[in-house]
């Protein structure tokens, strides 16, 4: 049924009435559709002490799982220690995980001692979410010597999440940070600073939590001449510890977006196959061992004009097994360094003038999917479009943050950064994009007359002697 047809069929006043009758609800509920019962239960809104539980309680024989977990929560708010033996029921027979998930949040939600027995046979359930459940709700006795007892044997849970909330609340053990400057301050030397070098040796003078927001595309597996390794677990291992240092000069609970893609390494001969890569996901795992936590992946799509024609062969001949479709998506993955905060604790390191300052205003990308065409650039065959930069620092990053590429290329993060108000620290290795950069920022900055955002061109050397300035 219509949800605006529901609104005038149970409208506030026949809610009141309904509320206030036990008698009139349980006869409404039995002549309804589950639809109308449904949208009833969503609109209850807060119930007082005197409200008659019965009819909930006889829709946990219903037949629909969302009706019967509408049900709890609602009977849940009554808060009568009177329903424990109702919620535990549903809790371990209910045959829906849905419903056995919101009874153990009605039994924690009771905060009652009888109740601490029950929890504590649940936190042996085969669901995670059904444990942690449990444990919030012993999370509320922690002089409770059973209940604390119970969550220390959680500390070898086989699930992940299940580990972190037990290190987390009863060893209090968090990723913190470990430095104190002020959150949205950076060390000077890396403002506008683009240092000539390879960034494993730049990292070495680069203090930890320097760095807001990094975005980058590493170079492709043995797919340009200065990115030539041995083999690929030769390259993962090289940008597991690229990644690794990035880690560490990132702010506490900031961000790390990866744009990557599979690539092909062509066959030899007709005699042997060519050989993809699946980058992305190769790397994924490497990096939330080192510490970050995967948050969104965002697909990049390419017009398929700009994408090289894998089809020829399969257009032709049609056979199954040989379909190749062309590649115009790259992904676009989104880390965030772990920590035991919520992100409101990250925007509250701002003051409400720069908060206000770096709102996205306008159009937004609502969805996962970006379509945004390349770029090209004579100087590089792989340059990033300023408008996927500019996406990803308005998102990620507040007005005058630093942000950081550690394979700049010919600076596109950079010129972004300069757009939107912000600071930027590139490295790069290749003296050909250096160069190209000197003149390209060089016209920027004289062109927008904004002598702030100068860029300072250094090589390692120099680099070195900047660090020691700041930090004698």
């Amino acid at each position: 049924m219509n949800r605006s047809v529901l609104n005038k069929k149970i409208n506030k006043e026949n809610i009141h009435a309904l509320k206030r009758d036990r008698q009139h609800l349980t006869s409404f509920l039995h002549k309804q559709s589950d639809s109308a019962i449904i949208y009833l239960l969503e609109k209850l809104g807060r119930l007082e002490s005197e409200f008659s539980s019965e009819p909930l309680v006889d829709l946990l024989k219903h037949s629909n799982e969302t009706i019967r977990s509408l049900a709890i929560k609602n009977l849940a708010k009554v808060n009568a220690i009177s329903l424990l033996g109702v919620f535990a029921a549903s809790a371990k027979n209910d045959t829906s995980t849905e419903v056995r998930r919101e009874a153990v949040s009605a039994i924690g939600r009771l905060r009652n001692e009888k109740a601490i027995s029950i929890l504590i046979d649940l936190v042996s359930d085969q669901d995670p979410k059904v444990v942690m459940q449990a444990i919030r709700g012993l999370l509320v006795f922690p002089t409770n010597i059973e209940a604390k007892k119970e969550l220390v044997k959680l500390k070898n849970h086989p699930n992940e999440l299940i580990k972190e909330i037990i290190s987390k609340e009863v060893d209090n053990v968090s990723c913190v940070s470990v430095s104190s400057e002020h959150h949205d301050k950076f060390p000077l030397y890396l403002k506008n600073t683009i240092v000539h070098s390879d960034v494993m040796n730049v990292f070495k003078h680069i203090p930890d939590e320097a760095v807001h927001l990094t975005f980058t595309s590493p170079p492709y597996y043995n797919a340009r001449d200065y990115s030539i390794y041995q083999s690929y677990e030769e390259y993962l291992r090289f940008l597991e510890g690229v990644f690794l240092e990035v880690h560490r000069i990132t702010k506490e609970g900031r961000f790390f977006v990866l744009n990557t893609s599979p690539i092909i390494i062509p066959r030899i001969s007709r005699a042997h196959a060519s050989k993809r890569y699946a980058i992305p996901y190769d790397i994924h795992p490497y990096l939330i061992k080192m510490g970050w936590e995967f948050i969104d992946d965002i697909v990049w799509v390419k017009p398929e004009a700009s994408a090289k024609n894998r089809n020829a062969g399969f257009l032709q001949h049609r056979k199954p097994l040989g379909y190749k479709p062309n590649a115009i998506s790259e992904m676009v993955m989104v880390y965030r360094k772990k920590t035991g905060k919520l992100i409101d604790w990250n925007i509250r390191q701002y003051g409400s003038d720069k908060t206000k300052e770096s709102r996205v205003l306008g159009k937004y990308e609502t969805t996962n999917v970006w379509y945004i065409s390349p770029a090209f650039n004579r100087f590089h065959k792989a340059v990033f479009p300023i408008e996927l930069c500019e996406r990803v620092i308005k998102y990620y990053s507040f007005v005058n943050d630093l942000v950081f590429d550690p394979f700049a290329g010919i600076g596109t993060l950079g010129k972004a950064a300069i757009d939107l108000n912000r600071n930027y620290f590139l490295t790069e290795q290749e003296a050909q994009y250096v160069s190209h950069m000197k003149e390209d920022f060089s016209k920027r900055s004289s062109l927008l007359r904004l002598d702030r955002v100068s860029p300072r061109f250094v090589n390692l050397a120099d680099f070195v002697m900047l660090c020691r300035k700041e930090n004698p």
